[in-house]
């Protein structure tokens, strides 16, 4: 598959870096084209990877990961090109994360609306899906190394296929199928982002380099 990482952070080199080696074509994008981080990148991952702007690599992709922050996504978005994204599967791994008043952050949105939900009311032929932000960037891509992959992840989303296509690659990453959990619709999203606040607590209580997820456990 032809998938674009709009994004050069920690979350960004864990998926392209991992979707290139399971074989897909993943173009790295940036504001700009040439960015160091996505050039140097590409060139380290090996065959399949390449780097571009956000627009050269939504333009070239089947399916978009945004892994921008999640107070620039939108201004990330606008650049990649509505035309570009439109009837594409975006899965948004973001968080609202805003830094502004120090650590650790609030959430720009929350509540009654969500980043995905913002992403799919401005680009509304985009089939946006909401899944990974919920874990830290090394589990996102390997799952089994926390519990044999007896954690969760979930997903949201308004359209099934590409919750489908997005359920494909956590599979391929090794997510267990009893462990990926469809919660429903967009708007689920808010709960999703929100989980952060109480993330950010226990990762500041955790061992430095200690990974942890939850679990959903039912009688």
């Amino acid at each position: 598959m032809k998938i674009a990482v709009l994004g050069t952070g920690m979350v960004g080199h864990a998926l392209a870096g991992k979707l290139v080696a399971l074989g897909h074509e993943v173009m790295m994008g940036s504001r700009e084209a040439g960015n160091p981080k996505g050039t140097e990148w590409a060139a380290q991952a090996g065959p399949g990877a390449s780097a571009g702007s956000f627009a050269q690599a939504a333009a070239m992709a089947e399916l978009v990961i945004n892994a921008t922050p999640g107070t620039v996504s939108l201004a990330a978005l606008e650049e990649a090109g509505a035309a570009n994204l439109a009837g594409k599967v975006l899965l948004d791994v973001s968080n609202p994360l805003d830094f502004s008043h120090g650590f650790p952050p609030s959430l720009s949105v929350c509540n009654t609306d969500s980043i995905a939900e913002t992403i799919q009311r401005t680009f509304p032929d985009a089939r946006v899906v909401k899944a990974l932000n919920t874990v830290t960037a090394p589990l996102m891509v390997d799952p089994l190394r926390l519990d044999g992959g007896a954690h969760d992840v979930f997903v949201a989303g308004n359209d099934d296929d590409a919750k489908a296509a997005v359920v494909g690659i956590l599979r391929e990453f090794g997510w267990l199928p009893g462990h990926i959990r469809d919660l429903g619709g967009l708007e689920v999203a808010r709960g999703m982002e929100m989980w952060m606040a109480l993330w950010l607590r226990i990762f500041m209580r955790q061992p430095q380099g200690k990974l942890f997820n939850i679990a959903v456990v039912s009688e």
